[in-house]
C-alpha cells in the first residue's frame, strides 16, 4: 500500500478492468438479463480506481461509463443519427467518471478501516444515481443498477426502500466482492471468504422478504397493441393510420367477446400515441374512438397527442373515453404527462439549443413544438378501477410513480410508444415496470404501440407479454390494491439518508487525505509507490 492508501494496480490492468466493468454492467440489463453481473461490474470499477489520483479515477470511470451506456442506449441513434447518441452516452458516462473520482478519493480509508470501503462503494453509487436522476433538466435515470434486477432476488427489496435500496444492495455486494478480491491479493483467505459470503447474503436477502399482494377485487383488463404502419420517427406519417389500427384491433376483441371467445373487459388500455391525431379537435378521430368504445362496451384509456393549449405547444395525454360518451361530447378525465423528455419532447433553452440541434441532426425540425408538462398525478377512474396512468419514460422516475399511488391508484398502467426505438429499449422499460409493481404492491401493465406489452403482477412477474413490431390484444384479470408498502410510505428518505452518508464519507476521506501524502501515479512500468 502507498502512504495514502492501497497501492493502485498497474495502469494497463486498471484500463482492462474499467472496460470489463462496463461490459459486466451492460449484460446485467435486457436484452441480456444477466443480473448477477451487476455487482461484478461495481467491483471491477472499484478495483480499477482504488488508490489512484482523482483525474485517473475520473478517466477510468468515464471509460466504464462509455462502454456501459454506449450499447445500452444504442436505441437512441436508430432514427436521428449518431451525434445525439454519442452526446448522451458521453454525458451519462461523465457521472460514472465522477463516481470513479469519488471512489479514488475515499481510497485512504481502505487502509485503516477496510470495512468502510465496501460501504463507501455502495453509498457513492446511490449518490451518483441520485444526482444523475435529477440533473440536468430533471435527469435521465436509465441504467440504474436497480433496473437490472427484475429477475433477481434483490427485486423484493424494492418494496421496502424502492430503487435506491435495490441499488444499494447490488453495489454493496459489489463492494464486498471488491474487498474479497483485494484480500485475495494479500493472501487473507479467511477475510476474502467472509466478504464473498457477505456479498451473496446481500444479493439473496430478497428471498426471505415476502412480496406484497393487492387485497382488492379482480378486474378484467384488455391491452390493445395496434402496431404502426412502419417503425421510425414517421410512424404516424399516414394520417390516422395508427388510430385505425387500434380501433380495428379493439373491434376484433369485441367480436371475440360476443362469440364467447374472450372475457368481457372492465376497461381497455391503448398505448401512448395510439391516436396519432388530436381527437378533441378532429371529429373523425373522435367518431372512430366512440365506435370502438361502444363496440367493446368498456371505457378506453386512449393515449393521444393533443394540440395546444397555446401556439407552438402540444400535450402528451391519456384520455378516459367512456363507452356511453354522447356524440360531439368530449371526455371529462385526462392525464397530462408530467415529465416530458428534454430534447425529445421539448427543447430546453430553445433559442440557444435549437441552432445546435439543427447542426447535429437533420431531425431537429420534428421539435417545432414543446410538450407542456402536466401538474397532477394521473389517477383516472375506468369502470370499477382507479388506474394510475404513467406515460413512457415517467416509469423511470421514483416520484412520478409514487405520487400516483399515493393519489389513490389501485393499479398502474404504463402507456408507451416504442415505435421510434427497438426491442431492447422496450425490454429495459418493462424491467422498470416490474420494479414499480413490487415497489408499490400494485398489479401493473405496459401498453405499447408496437411492443413489448404485457401484464405484471405485484410480485414482479410478467404475464402474456407480446412480441415486438406486431399487433396483439391481451386480456387478463388483475387485482386492485389499496394498501401501501414500506417503500411507498418512506418515499425518497432512503435515498436522502444514503446520499448524506456518502457526503459524510467524502468529508471523512478528505480529512484522512490531509494526514497522508498523495499517491504517486502509476506509469505502467511498476506498481505505484
Amino acid at each position: 500500500m502507498t502512504a495514502g492508501g492501497p497501492a493502485p494496480l498497474r495502469l494497463p490492468v486498471a484500463l482492462a478492468l474499467s472496460v470489463a466493468a462496463g461490459l459486466a454492467l451492460l449484460v446485467a440489463f435486457p436484452l441480456y438479463g444477466l443480473w448477477w453481473t451487476a455487482p461484478i461490474g461495481v467491483a471491477l470499477l472499484a478495483l480499477a480506481v482504488r488508490g489512484r489520483r482523482l483525474r485517473a479515477g475520473f478517466g477510468l470511470g468515464l471509460i466504464t461509463g462509455a462502454v456501459f451506456f454506449g450499447p445500452l442506449l444504442a436505441w437512441t441513434n436508430l432514427h436521428v443519427g449518431y451525434a445525439p447518441w454519442i452526446l448522451l452516452t458521453l454525458f451519462q458516462a461523465t457521472y460514472l467518471g465522477l463516481l470513479g473520482m469519488a471512489l479514488a478519493w475515499i481510497s485512504p480509508l481502505a487502509r485503516r478501516r477496510p470495512w468502510l470501503w465496501p460501504a463507501g462503494i455502495a453509498l457513492l453509487w446511490v449518490a451518483q444515481e441520485a444526482l444523475r436522476d435529477r440533473a440536468p433538466f430533471g435527469g435521465f435515470p436509465w441504467g440504474r443498477l436497480a433496473f437490472s434486477q427484475a429477475d433477481a432476488p434483490t427485486l423484493a427489496l424494492a418494496g421496502y426502500g424502492g430503487a435506491p435500496l435495490v441499488t444499494f444492495a447490488v453495489a454493496a455486494a459489489g463492494g464486498l466482492l471488491a474487498y474479497a478480491l483485494g484480500q485475495v491479493g494479500a493472501r487473507a483467505w479467511t477475510r476474502a471468504a467472509a466478504a464473498t459470503a457477505g456479498g451473496l447474503a446481500v444479493m439473496l436477502l430478497g428471498l426471505v422478504l415476502p412480496a406484497t399482494t393487492p387485497d382488492g377485487p379482480a378486474v378484467t383488463v384488455a391491452v390493445v397493441q395496434g402496431n404502426v404502419p412502419r417503425l421510425g420517427l414517421d410512424f404516424n406519417a399516414q394520417r390516422q393510420a395508427v388510430l385505425n389500427n387500434h380501433v380495428a384491433a379493439t373491434m376484433v376483441l369485441a367480436e371475440r367477446v360476443r362469440a364467447g371467445q374472450a372475457k368481457q373487459p372492465d376497461l381497455v388500455v391503448w398505448p401512448e400515441n395510439a391516436s396519432d391525431i388530436d381527437p378533441l379537435r378532429n371529429p373523425s378521430a373522435a367518431d372512430a374512438i366512440n365506435t370502438a368504445a361502444r363496440a367493446i362496451n368498456a371505457p378506453i384509456l386512449v393515449g393521444a397527442v393533443l394540440s395546444g393549449p397555446e401556439q407552438g405547444q402540444s400535450r402528451n395525454a391519456g384520455l378516459v373515453w367512456p363507452a356511453d360518451l354522447a356524440p360531439g361530447a368530449q371526455p371529462e378525465q385526462m392525464y397530462l404527462k408530467q415529465h416530458p423528455v428534454p430534447f425529445a419532447e421539448y427543447l430546453p433553452l430553445r433559442p440557444i439549443v435549437e441552432p445546435i440541434a439543427q447542426a447535429v441532426t437533420n431531425q431537429a425540425k420534428l421539435l417545432r413544438t414543446d410538450f407542456v408538462a402536466g401538474t397532477a398525478p394521473g389517477v383516472l377512474t375506468l369502470g370499477p378501477a382507479k388506474v394510475g396512468d404513467v406515460i413512457c419514460f415517467e416509469v423511470a422516475y421514483d416520484d412520478v410513480v409514487r405520487d400516483t399511488v399515493l393519489a389513490g391508484a389501485q393499479l398502474l398502467a404504463v402507456q408507451t410508444n416504442n415505435a421510434t426505438f427497438d426491442e431492447s429499449e422496450a425490454m429495459q422499460q418493462m424491467a422498470m415496470v416490474r420494479l414499480r409493481a413490487v415497489e408499490h404492491g400494485r398489479d401493473s401493465l405496459m401498453a405499447s404501440t408496437v411492443g413489448v406489452s404485457g401484464f405484471v403482477t405485484a410480485d414482479g412477474n410478467v404475464h402474456d407479454a407480446s412480441g415486438f413490431n406486431t399487433d396483439a390484444v391481451l386480456v387478463r384479470d388483475l387485482h386492485l390494491g389499496s394498501g401501501t408498502t414500506p417503500a411507498t410510505n418512506v418515499g425518497p428518505w432512503p435515498e436522502y439518508l444514503l446520499t448524506l452518508a456518502a457526503l459524510a464519507l467524502l468529508i471523512a476521506a478528505g480529512v484522512a487525505r490531509r494526514r497522508r501524502p498523495a499517491p504517486v501515479e502509476d506509469t505502467g512500468q511498476a506498481v505505484s509507490a
